[in-house]
């Protein structure tokens, strides 16, 4: 009976062991898991970051754009209402004095 009793606290005692060692195990690998997540947290933030930098670019840039195209539209205005440019009139004006 008592070697029975020996067998069987030897064997809760292995087992303790083993529980203990998984419970070490697991505590590293969710030591690791929350080390790549702070990692890929700031990364994450890094990204935003540099994304938010673009856009504001992309922001300038169309504003930028949206000026250009609002000059290029009065200018062209302009010379829809002038007609025809003053150096263009004068090269008509000699091709047909040429002409006569």
């Amino acid at each position: 009976m008592m070697e029975a009793i020996k067998k069987k606290m030897q064997m809760l005692k292995l087992d303790k062991e083993n529980v203990l060692d998984r419970a070490e195990q697991a505590e590293a690998e969710q030591k690791q898991a929350e080390e790549r997540s702070k990692q890929l947290e700031d990364e994450l933030a890094t990204m935003q970051k540099k994304l938010k930098g673009t856009e504001d670019e992309l922001d300038k840039y169309s504003e930028a754009l949206k000026d250009a195209q609002e000059k290029l539209e009065l200018a062209e205005k302009k010379a829809a209402d002038v007609g025809i440019c003053p150096a263009t009139k004068m090269l008509q004006g000699s091709l047909i004095i040429g002409e006569q």
